[in-house]
């Protein structure tokens, strides 16, 4: 028998955030607060403390936490079938790509699992289109970004990142990406050379803190990408799904990208579903043993994204995040905190961001916290904001309450180094 139990000793009280801190690689600085349960908007921690959580997973949780019909889906193809590989079919796979092409307009699919899968997914599609059928001498595509950008944690992802912190020490990384600034047009089309294959950009800047570019930025992406015959790459990982009052950011001005990523909200919260869609010209260049996921397109993951879909429409979330947000972006607009630099939003996706002041977002985060609601902190300055889509008038009201009480009274503590 080994000298310790593989279980703790029930009596004694667990000591969750030592333990983590202990055994965890400290890739993270989550907030110390450790949640047990979840419904709608609201979590729960170990002790019993309830919160209002102003995260929602990066938008994983559009629909809200633990929606009953999603896991119903889940509980219910979970005692049929999990995974086959793609080596087989499954019969939840062609429905899914039915429903997810009929909502989104879209005409091939190429599932993956997470975010970054489909971003490398769409990187390596585009570049093998740019040598098959635009003609780019092999190896030599580049594919434009912008500056701001998150599109993942690979390596490929955070060589063509601005963020020092994300590439620092990392390196040698991926070439073939030349980097623009986000919402210039003007410089997006000085980019442009003959090797050019796609563009690849977020209809707003999420992780960067909610920037949002000018109008007419994505139409002149997009008329640029078209007139000279290249692909636009929308990743709608986080905007996409309902998050700023549309299915997907695009819609805003008009236009079509020739691949879109979504994911995230595509579970619902349950089960990691990514998906790369665009059509047959850029898919198609992709044949079997050039990639794929063993994951990808499983039978539980195509339940969980079908029931994801059919409750973020059938339930009016998309609409009500376009009435809610504009409800908290006019309401926090209105505060007039002296220490409040600007309020951003589209939706419900929305920022708060400070003067650098007022003492860094983090203080306030954690602060909002002790409130009951948990938000986070971004770029030193900056307060995020999104909610799942199910909130309601009397839920944000009760948020924004808890807000202005933070941003309007004394400055919180610094929390201690390192948390």
């Amino acid at each position: 028998m080994p000298d310790t139990a593989i279980t703790p000793d029930p009596r004694a009280p667990y000591d969750h955030i030592g333990v983590e801190e202990r055994l965890g690689a400290h890739n993270y600085r989550p907030l110390d607060v450790v949640l047990a349960r979840g419904q709608g908007v609201w979590v729960w921690d170990v002790e019993g403390n309830r919160y209002l959580d102003c995260l929602a997973g990066y938008s994983a949780v559009n629909q809200g936490h633990c929606h009953p019909r999603i896991r119903a889906a889940l509980i219910e193809q979970s005692g049929r079938l999990t995974l086959t590989s793609r080596a087989f079919r499954n019969d939840q796979l062609a429905p899914y790509f039915e429903e997810l092409c009929a909502l989104t307009r879209s005409h091939k699919v190429l599932p993956m699992n997470t975010g970054a899968e489909a971003v490398e997914t769409a990187i390596k599609a585009v570049r093998k289109w740019g040598y098959e059928v635009r003609g780019v001498p092999e190896g030599e595509a580049e594919i434009i970004v912008c500056a701001g950008n998150f599109h993942g944690r690979t390596i490929t992802v955070i060589g063509f990142s601005s963020d020092p912190e994300t590439r620092g020490g990392f390196g040698p990384f991926t070439p073939g990406f030349v980097t623009v600034p986000f919402g210039d047009a003007a410089a997006l089309a000085a980019a442009i050379t003959p090797r050019t294959v796609g563009v690849l950009l977020e209809p707003i800047q999420g992780e960067a803190g909610v920037i949002i570019p000018p109008p007419g930025y994505l139409r002149a992406a997009r008329e640029l990408c078209t007139r000279h015959g290249i692909t636009l790459i929308l990743d709608e990982i986080q905007t996409g799904l309902g998050r700023t009052g549309k299915l997907l950011a695009e819609e805003h001005e008009g236009i079509e990208a020739d691949v879109t990523l979504v994911g995230k909200a595509l579970s619902g919260g349950f089960y990691p579903v990514s998906a790369v869609l665009s059509n047959t010209e850029v898919l198609g260049v992709l044949r079997p043993g050039q990639h794929g996921s063993t994951f990808g397109g499983n039978p539980l993951a195509c339940a969980v994204a079908r029931a994801a879909l059919r409750v973020l429409v059938e339930e009016g979330m998309i609409g009500n995040a376009a009435r809610i947000g504009a409800r908290m972006l006019a309401a926090l607009r209105g505060l007039g905190a002296p220490r409040v630099r600007e309020v951003r939003g589209r939706g419900l996706m929305l920022a708060v961001e400070l003067h650098p002041d007022a003492g860094g977002a983090r203080r306030f985060c954690e602060a909002l916290r002790r409130e009951g609601l948990l938000c986070k902190d971004t770029h030193g300055h900056t307060i995020r904001l999104s909610p799942p889509l199910v909130i309601t008038e009397a839920e944000a009201d009760w948020a924004l309450e808890r807000l202005a009480r933070v941003l309007a009274g004394p400055t919180p503590e610094a929390p201690p180094p390192g948390r």
